[in-house]
């Protein structure tokens, strides 16, 4: 089922994930499990970087809101502990780029934000849109919003549940990149490939620091850096980066992300 509703395919040391859950790409169980899978497929593989696409008219328009009926209706609570989710995406040892077209609702804005960068087609329409059905984000997407672009904004996309148009949510530090529609599959892949052709180690103790920074804060993330960045300091990236710099100048090593 997973091979149906997420296709893989792997383009140098970037996995690309092509979501093709139909008719929307809806949030829930079965694709989120698809996910967390190719994510540990990925690292096994030896992949340096993640790009997550839609193969559909939508990246996503939110939740499987007739599997949540039920469920949550009768006992008051989701179908999928949200902190799964939401720590595969941020422990993840290597970057993961999100590719937004058309639509990006709900939990599908709440899986863009998970990503450690987004690019959105000039078209594209995001939003926390959970108001409109007695909602408000269920995936961390109020929390993240607020680190973003603090506490009025989030409390606007959450309340509201508006749709906004991409330039916006660039301006607001939501989304990282906004480009034309036509060119949204090139550039996204160019920076996941960029990313993966990195030192992957430092990108991931960077991940680790942003993470304890966001959730424990500054002095924490201040204290944790010397055991962070031991793997860096051992790392053949490190002698790669520096020994390229010194005969060849800044910015021509070449790394093996290890």
């Amino acid at each position: 089922m997973s091979e149906e509703i997420l296709l893989k395919e792997v383009k140098g040391n970037v996995t690309v994930l092509t979501m093709n859950h139909r008719p929307y790409n809806l949030m829930g169980p079965v694709i989120y499990g698809a996910l967390l899978k190719a994510f540990d497929e990925a690292v096994a593989g030896g992949s340096r970087a993640i790009l997550l696409r839609s193969g559909l008219r939508h990246f996503s328009a939110g939740a499987e809101l007739t599997l949540f009926y039920d469920r949550i209706a009768k006992e008051g609570r989701a179908l999928i502990d949200p902190l799964v989710i939401l720590r595969a995406f941020e422990t993840l040892p290597i970057p993961i780029v999100a590719a937004v077209n058309g639509t990006c609702l709900g939990g599908g804005f709440e899986v863009a934000l998970l990503c450690d960068y987004s690019v959105a087609a000039e078209s594209a329409k995001i939003g926390s849109v959970e108001a409109t059905l007695g909602l408000h984000p269920l995936l961390g997407g109020i929390q993240r919003q607020v680190m973003r672009a603090g506490p009025a904004r989030a409390k606007e996309l959450a309340m509201l549940g508006r749709r906004y148009d991409a330039a916006t949510l660039e301006r607001w530090g939501l989304i990282n990149l906004v480009v034309a529609d036509d060119q949204l599959d090139a550039v996204s892949l160019s920076i996941a490939e960029e990313l993966a052709n990195g030192p992957t180690v430092a990108h991931a103790a960077t991940k680790r620091l942003v993470s304890i920074a966001l959730n424990e804060g500054l002095e924490a993330a201040d204290k944790a850096m010397f055991e962070e960045q031991k793997p860096i300091w051992a790392s053949a990236d490190l002698k790669t980066g520096l020994d390229s710099f010194f005969k060849n100048g800044p910015g021509l090593a070449a790394y093996e992300g290890k």
